[in-house]
């Protein structure tokens, strides 16, 4: 088993930033590719972006540019930096780590983008 622990959400204004950090312990895996997803009310939950134990990176559309995923595999930490916040931002994003097709979630953590 994987735990996963999100932190670094809460609220800040349009335009500003917010440093989000996913924490795993437990039988953490040789090789997985670790996420950030986000949900909105009454949407989806979405990919934000992801990078894989060789630090192969993917993001989505809306986060490119603005939004950066790096990880630290002597500490088993994944962070996703976002800077240009927008209100459709706003969600709560969870952290994942998908190790060969099984899935592991955090809890989430909300961030509300608002004036």
């Amino acid at each position: 088993q994987v735990q996963l622990v999100e932190s670094g959400g809460g609220l800040v204004q349009p335009g500003g930033s917010l440093r989000l950090s996913c924490a795993a312990s437990g039988s953490i895996p040789s090789f997985y590719v670790m996420g950030w997803y986000r949900q909105a009310p009454g949407k989806q939950r979405e990919l934000v972006a992801s990078i894989g134990s060789s630090g192969r990176l993917n993001y989505a559309d809306s986060a490119k540019g603005r939004f950066t995923i790096s990880r630290d595999n002597t500490k088993n930490t994944m962070y996703l930096q976002m800077n240009s916040l927008k209100p459709e931002d706003s969600a709560v994003y969870y952290c994942n780590v998908n190790s060969l097709g099984v899935l592991y979630w955090g809890q989430g953590t909300q961030v509300t983008v608002s004036l």
